[in-house]
């Protein structure tokens, strides 16, 4: 491989890392049309593993933002972020997937906080506007309401 070829797929990987935090930043911030650009024009969403829905990023935004209209203070921390770029003879493709853990710490206007944790599975283009969502497919593997913990 050459420098070239690394070069590209360390860009590659930061353009990938920062669409992952720009997900997270829309989602805790109610930016809905921004989680929207975050996908590919045949995107879609799966959060059904934590009790929502799966869809069109627009079907999906429309739910979260009532989903989330009783959690005015959350914070997606996504972590241990897996990616794969598709290697095209050593060359770097334009698809790519990514896997990363979350913990999604909610507070109500008043109560006590939820805290969930799980994996989140992406699949990724490259599409003329840059690096895109094609999935999102959320694995939820616990959460903490009111005290009392549920695990998968």
């Amino acid at each position: 491989m050459t420098q070239r070829v690394d070069l590209a797929t360390l860009l590659d990987r930061l353009a990938i890392d920062e669409l992952i935090t720009r997900y997270a930043v829309a989602l805790d911030d109610s930016d809905w049309a921004a989680y929207r650009e975050l996908f590919t024009a045949d995107g879609r969403a799966d959060y059904r593993d934590a009790g929502g829905v799966a869809g069109r990023p627009g079907e999906v935004a429309d739910w979260l933002a009532a989903a989330m209209r009783p959690f005015p203070v959350r914070q997606h921390l996504i972590v241990n972020r897996r990616v794969t770029i598709e290697d095209l003879g050593g060359y770097p493709g334009d698809t790519a997937e990514a896997l990363a853990d979350y913990l999604n710490p909610m507070r109500p206007g008043a109560g006590d906080d939820v805290v969930s944790g799980g994996r989140y599975a992406f699949a990724l283009a490259r599409t003329d506007d840059g690096w895109r969502l094609r999935t999102v497919v959320v694995h939820e593997r616990w959460r903490r309401a009111r005290g009392v913990l549920s695990a998968e």
